[in-house]
């Protein structure tokens, strides 16, 4: 019986497109009640968003109450001739969904008396709602922060960084649980505040969704095709600094020139990037347009699909992310195909991955690996022996399991 209940503070939640943290909130929503908890979702108006979609309205079950709370973007709302003070975006652009989502989280409380407020990062003004939540009511508190908020060049505006810090600091401080994706993560912040108790700090990695997935491939044709190019897909955002392809297209260049690879042989999709700017200049750059594709968004189904059909699936990850790993990495693990990582073989990333049996690594930064590491990985194509992940440590990474470790710590956590 489902008589527990949580309120959930998330800027990523439908009909929010574009990310993939999306899935993680609307994954618990949709699992928590199997573990007797009932989500109210405390989310952002969806003028907030610069792109929404539909396609997944449908996966947020009926007795799940959703708030969307009044919100701007200060870039796109409250700019003048492109420009805005700076203190209108601190901790960042979203900050006046502050204004809409504390007092409409004080009503919702009063009506469904939750026993435990939980907030997920980023957007980092979602922390700033759970932190005055709780101060205000004493409801026990989960920061769900995923990945490191600040590094020492993060946020890279100082202004903004200290801001950052403060708010870090404070949900450290107040917060019951603090949440990260990753083990590196959870030893980086208990390094960074060892006056808090470490038990404070702990594990949920994200997943993939196998109901997504099955539902997917109930739809999927088999054809019988004439011979085509291997096709190597990148699903999802690549950041210039922390998936900077640079040394990748150097490699795809060379290989080119040496006529190892053709276009006849290998094509490289580029999937939703939100940086095809800086990746098309690059593209003409290294002279590979033949061979790398750069594509629009499509919706989540038709991306798992794409992920289905494909030859193989490609990482990128530098080593100034060591502690972070790429939440697409469990989709690509379900999707069993082939995956070529271009990542620093000592970052948990890479840890992941050789975990379930996947050894296809360079690290990104070095031109010279990736041409042996990618030579290999198309000449296990032809062979059809490259490896996949192995199906048994897969299904630990489902997003069912993973809401039932939040539904454990909630448990944990609804009594202080």
């Amino acid at each position: 019986m489902v008589n527990k209940r949580v309120l959930m503070i998330a800027y990523h939640y439908p009909p929010l497109q574009g990310s993939s943290g999306i899935q993680r909130t609307l994954k618990f929503s949709q699992y928590l009640p199997e573990f007797g908890w009932h989500p109210i979702v405390l989310g952002a108006h969806p003028r907030a968003f610069q792109s929404t979609s539909t396609a997944q309205m449908d996966e947020i079950p009926d007795e799940v109450i959703v708030h969307r709370a009044f919100a701007l973007d200060t870039s796109r709302h409250l700019a003048i001739f492109g420009r805005y003070p700076l203190a209108l975006a601190l901790p960042d652009r979203w900050v006046s969904w502050v204004l809409g989502a504390v007092p409409a989280g004080l009503r919702l409380i009063r009506k469904h008396r939750p026993e435990v407020i939980w907030s997920t990062y980023p957007i980092a003004s979602a922390h700033l709602i759970g932190l005055i939540l709780h101060r205000l009511t004493g409801i026990p508190w989960v920061a769900d922060f995923r990945d490191s908020m600040t590094e020492d060049a993060y946020p890279p505006d100082p202004t903004v960084r200290k801001v950052y810090r403060w708010l870090e600091r404070q949900t450290i401080r107040h917060c019951t649980r603090a949440v990260f994706t990753t083990p590196s993560a959870v030893r980086m912040y208990r390094e960074r505040y060892p006056e808090i108790p470490g038990d404070r700090f702990c594990e949920i990695p994200n997943g993939y969704d196998e109901e997504n997935f099955a539902n997917v491939e109930s739809r999927q044709v088999s054809e019988t095709l004439s011979p085509k190019p291997f096709v190597l897909l990148h699903s999802g955002i690549i950041y210039p600094s922390e998936r900077d392809p640079r040394q990748f297209f150097a490699a795809l260049a060379e290989l080119a020139h040496a006529g190892k690879i053709t276009s006849d042989k290998l094509q490289v999709v580029l999937r939703a990037t939100q940086h095809d700017a800086y990746l098309a200049q690059l593209i003409q750059e290294f002279g590979i347009g033949h061979l790398v594709q750069l594509q629009p968004p499509i919706p989540y189904h038709d991306a798992l699909s794409e992920m289905l059909a494909v030859d193989g699936l490609l990482i990128l990850q530098a080593s100034n992310c060591n502690h972070q790993i790429p939440a697409k990495i469990y989709e690509y693990f379900r999707a069993q195909r082939p995956i070529l990582a271009l990542t620093d073989p000592e970052g948990d990333t890479a840890t992941t991955l050789g975990r379930v049996g996947v050894a296809t690594i360079a690290p990104l930064d070095s031109k010279q690996a990736i041409i042996a590491g990618l030579t290999r990985f198309v000449e296990m194509l032809e062979q059809g022996n490259a490896p996949l992940a192995h199906k048994a440590q897969v299904l630990a990474c489902s997003r069912r399991s993973r809401t039932e470790a939040l539904a454990q710590l909630l448990d944990e956590v609804r009594n202080f």
